[in-house]
């Protein structure tokens, strides 16, 4: 799939940002079939740029403004406080029609539109970590100028890397909270039962593995179609270890802890939204 076609076109993507994320998109865009010739990355490390080179074999640079003077799309892979430079860098130079989608995370679609030319197409993506390894979550949201061919654009590119679902703006801060923050919920889960398993008398690389896998199975279990409910009481028999097992996640009140977790961090996400605006 070089030939990805954006405004009549083939696209040349850029890049901007090495970093993990920013290392993440590339290898999405190389996976759906762009050719490394037509992907350039802006990394103002050097260590980190030749990495990226390394790895990849794409180019790099260390300046944003050329680089997307190059661009017929740009990818927005920094951290929120370096969104500001980096769109004061691309704006001059942006080609008409030419979408920028952005992976960083808490800049709303205002932050974009009000310091790119007037009409820019923006696709705000919110990812989480497991894209590293192909098995993240992304949604993404429109901006006003962005077309149903800019959300097949994006979904095209995050293709590889997990699941990809479309939402309005106005959700990604509760988006943010169940799969963008969710992994360390996870983690967290996985780390309180090996502990327990090692309590138990496993050593602890075994019960790691086992609550590891468990937890993987059961997600996987869901995504095939199980209702998570239905499927937790299937193996919840009257008397058993399951039921009285649950009944003490319920007694030491886990389900409202994830609940308040994820209240905590919708707000937080918001509160960044506004900050960032300032």
């Amino acid at each position: 799939m070089s030939e990805q076609i954006v405004s009549g076109t083939r696209a040349r993507v850029l890049v901007v940002g090495g970093g993990v994320m920013g290392g993440t998109l590339v290898t999405a865009l190389l996976a759906a079939g762009w050719s490394a010739r037509d992907v350039e990355v802006v990394e103002t490390d050097a260590d980190r740029a030749e990495n990226v080179r390394r790895t990849h074999g794409v180019a790099t640079s260390a300046a944003a403004g050329p680089a997307a003077a190059r661009a017929d799309v740009v990818l927005v892979a920094v951290k929120p406080d370096v969104v500001g430079d980096v769109l004061a860098q691309v704006a001059p130079v942006l080609r008409g029609g030419a979408p920028v989608i952005s992976v960083a995370a808490g800049v709303p679609l205002a932050f974009y539109e009000q310091r790119l030319p007037v009409a820019t197409p923006v696709v705000r993506v919110m990812p989480n970590t497991p894209a590293v390894i192909g098995k993240g979550a992304a949604a993404i949201a429109a901006g006003s100028s962005a077309a149903e061919a800019h959300l097949a654009l994006t979904e095209t590119i995050l293709a590889s890397t997990g699941l990809v679902v479309r939402v309005a703006e106005k959700h990604l801060d509760a988006v943010t909270a169940i799969s963008g923050s969710g992994p360390a919920y996870a983690f967290y889960l996985v780390d309180a039962m090996a502990e327990a398993g090692v309590l138990l008398g496993l050593p602890r690389d075994l019960a790691t593995k086992l609550a590891a896998a468990t937890v993987e199975g059961a997600g996987a279990m869901v995504v095939a179609g199980e209702h998570p409910t239905m499927a937790r009481e299937r193996v919840s028999s009257p008397g058993g270890t399951t039921m009285v097992a649950v009944a003490e996640l319920d007694a030491h009140g886990v389900r409202a802890g994830i609940v308040a977790a994820a209240k905590a961090a919708a707000a937080r996400s918001a509160e960044l939204g506004r900050q960032s605006q300032h």
